[in-house]
């Protein structure tokens, strides 16, 4: 019987062979015959938010290696994955001994913390912007053709004194607009500039004093869905992104441990390789399932920033999520932080060559 099995089976094989190509292992496993692969653990670590949505590809495929094309790899992978606090992600790159294998976070942190490449390089941008103006109805869309109709005007900015503000003060620089910064929207605005005003995204409504209001997914949306059935309900009027420039702005970028990036290149191709097919991903992904790979991962005891309430397939596309190779987009990363250096030289720096990977 063993014997009738054996030839059986041989035959079973010969005729895939023939019809399909070859009888083949999976991916990441070994043959039978050959070295175990070593086994390789690789944290990676995403602030809570658009930035985490990249991650949803690579969480979905499984912690283990899935890609490679290499029936006999030397090395197994798998990646810890952690989603955590925004105000904590710069901390696991930076001490004596950072916890991050691959990190993301946003592209000015990474410029100040890690620009000399000596520990991190940044391997790609991961995000393009999420910040779109909301106001009450019957404020203008803003395009590019009219944004100098915001002079005069106040704007309402949630982290004025961070990247969205930074980001909207570049756009305003080039396209050659004046502004200021008011203390609070009850202070009189100049008729000469746009009036820059500093909020909390809990402070903003369609009563608290200004005429449009810049706010990042997925806070915009639930702003409008808030108040679709007041008396003056919000609506979107503004794509920060499009009026930056075409493809938006470099937000988050993808930084890796130089010695992982020397040692375990297949690991860091294979995350790219999930970041990339990212895009394409989130097109079709059902927010109940994203929300789902998150929650998995995210810090025990943290807030989301996507529910249920406030994920929909049209947030996910505002978020910009779209993998960039830094050979492609060093240009695009050295003029936006070029821009946000001319504003306030503290909030970013330029990066040695080193940088980037």
């Amino acid at each position: 019987m063993k014997k009738l099995f054996a030839v059986f089976t041989a035959a079973a094989c010969l005729f895939a062979a023939l019809s399909f190509g070859a009888c083949t292992f999976g991916p990441a496993d070994p043959k039978p015959d050959g070295p175990q692969p070593e086994a390789v653990t690789l944290s990676v670590y995403a602030p809570d938010g658009a930035p985490a949505l990249a991650l949803a590809n690579l969480i979905d495929a499984g912690t283990a290696s899935a890609l490679s094309a290499d029936p006999q790899p030397t090395h197994a992978f798998t990646y810890d994955i952690h989603v955590v606090d925004a105000e904590t992600i710069v901390g696991f790159v930076t001490g004596e001994a950072p916890k991050a294998d691959l990190c993301i976070l946003p592209l000015n942190a990474a410029s100040l913390k890690l620009g000399t490449g000596e520990v991190y390089k940044m391997a790609g941008t991961v995000t393009n912007g999420n910040l779109y103006f909301i106001a009450a109805e019957g404020a203008a869309e803003l395009t590019k053709d009219n944004l100098s109709s915001l002079v005069g005007k106040k704007v309402g900015v949630v982290q004025l004194p961070n990247v969205p503000g930074l980001t909207l003060r570049a756009t305003l620089n080039d396209y050659k607009i004046p502004f200021g910064v008011l203390e609070s929207a009850q202070a009189a605005a100049d008729p000469a500039k746009v009036n820059l005003v500093a909020f909390k995204p809990t402070d903003v409504t369609p009563a608290a004093g200004c005429d449009y209001y810049l706010v990042p997914e997925p806070a915009a949306s639930a702003k409008i869905a808030g108040t679709a059935s007041t008396a003056k309900p919000f609506k979107m009027v503004g794509d920060l992104q499009s009026l930056y420039g075409e493809g938006g702005y470099p937000q988050a970028v993808l930084a890796v441990k130089s010695t992982v990036a020397a040692q375990y290149a297949d690991a860091v191709e294979e995350v790219t390789t999930r970041l990339e097919a990212s895009e394409a991903y989130l097109k079709y992904a059902e927010p109940a399932k994203l929300i789902e790979l998150l929650d998995a991962k995210r810090t025990d005891g943290l807030t989301p920033s996507f529910t249920a309430a406030n994920l929909t397939k049209d947030v996910v596309a505002r978020c910009s999520v779209r993998y960039t190779p830094a050979k492609d987009c060093k240009a695009a990363v050295l003029a936006f932080l070029e821009k946000l250096i001319a504003i306030d030289d503290s909030s970013a720096t330029m990066p040695a060559d080193a940088f980037f990977l």
